[in-house]
């Protein structure tokens, strides 16, 4: 084993010392020069990783073909060393030449988001990817899976992308993102500082979303309540000294009050990839296309059927609701049926029972053109 290599064990060891971070271990390594000495000259109190468990995960990562990025190596994110608290190392699962690329912006907001925040979410992102401005997000369902989706869609349908885990990064949560999942380790990466087959833990998703504003140039903000975590994000994006945007909603919108409360709070107006780019000063003479109706509907609908199904990821049990439910899409502008068919995976009939059972308790009104709309009064019922 060469010097390099037993310094790479060491830091891996040093970094997965329960009581040490990120901040620590810079420290350490600023005190003793190396990790293999950091680690001689730990108090007792600290349990080092063990160098079996060391090599156990290097090994496990080469056989994933999983690589293991150092915070000094050329191919590291060099946005994310300006975080004091920047992972020693990250893993990564696809591509590293996007990593360090020139422009980029974070896009995040509600699980539980409409089918018209989805639609915006994906459209934004289709249109920045098309601008050669690299999409990131966190893989969580609702705004970050369109985002994800919409820049994978540009162009041709070979658009890269970022996906920040919370979990591993051999780990798919929520698990009916697999085909994404997928798809993102063949056009982008998925990236993640958390040891291999670390399962979704609550308290690893706000380091997550550090991650997610540190690699980009602004933050973008699509539907989200008002202690969500998109607002965590956003709050960190404003700490890095980064820039926030937030689309603006009805007030009468529960997931419209994040975004709302950022714009009156300072936070960049955006409507549209426009918006975005103007005050990044990216446009660069480039006129976005307009996206056809059809286009749209295909973005924001068609399966990922381009995936190669040949990568063995352990599934891990994901108890939450994957369905998305008739009233989380409804907003108070209206929302087509069919959009609702598409986005819940219902059948017609159960569709229309559960909205006429929404009609009948007042919750809902029909408008023109199969369309429904949520009634202002009951706008508790979309949080």
């Amino acid at each position: 084993m060469t010097q390099s290599e037993t310094e790479i064990l060491a830091r891996l060891r040093l970094i997965n010392t329960e009581g040490i971070g990120p901040i620590s271990f810079y420290r350490l390594l600023k005190t003793y020069h190396t990790a293999t000495e950091a680690i001689k000259n730990l108090p007792p109190k600290f349990r080092p990783f063990s160098e079996h468990q060391a090599e156990h995960e290097l090994k496990l990562a080469q056989s994933k073909n999983i690589k293991l990025i150092a915070f000094d190596d050329a191919a590291y994110p060099q946005k994310l060393l300006e975080l004091e608290d920047a992972p020693p190392f990250i893993y990564v699962l696809g591509r590293t030449d996007i990593l360090n690329h020139t422009a980029s912006v974070a896009i995040v907001g509600a699980r539980n988001a409409s089918i018209n925040g989805r639609k915006l979410a994906s459209k934004i992102a289709y249109d920045l990817t098309n601008s050669d401005v690299l999409v990131i997000s966190g893989m969580a369902r609702g705004i970050d899976t369109a985002a994800h989706k919409g820049a994978m869609y540009a162009l041709n349908q070979q658009g890269p992308t970022i996906a920040v885990l919370g979990t591993g990064a051999d780990v798919v949560y929520p698990s009916e993102n697999q085909a994404v999942y997928e798809q993102i380790t063949e056009q982008g990466a998925v990236v993640s500082e958390f040891l291999l087959g670390t399962s979704a833990q609550s308290n690893n998703f706000p380091r997550r979303n550090r991650i997610v504003s540190a690699l980009a140039d602004a933050t973008l903000v699509v539907e989200a309540g008002i202690h969500s975590g998109s607002l965590i994000t956003a709050r960190l994006a404003l700490e890095q000294g980064r820039d926030v945007f937030a689309v603006p909603g009805s007030p009468v919108e529960a997931r419209a009050t994040g975004p709302n409360k950022l714009i009156r709070e300072g936070a960049f107006l955006a409507e549209n990839a426009e918006d975005i780019l103007s005050n990044l000063n990216l446009c660069q003479h480039k006129k976005i296309k307009p996206l056809s109706r059809a286009a749209q509907e295909d973005l924001f609908a068609k399966p990922l059927d381009k995936v190669k199904n040949n990568v063995d990821i352990p599934q891990q049990p994901d108890n939450s609701k994957s369905e998305l439910k008739v009233i989380d899409c409804l907003t108070t502008e209206g929302v087509y049926v069919d959009e609702i068919i598409r986005a819940t995976g219902l059948d017609s009939a159960t569709v229309s029972l559960e909205l006429l059972e929404l009609e009948m308790d007042g919750r809902i009104e029909r408008q023109v053109g199969n369309k429904v709309a949520l009634i202002k009064k009951a706008k508790k019922d979309a949080s």
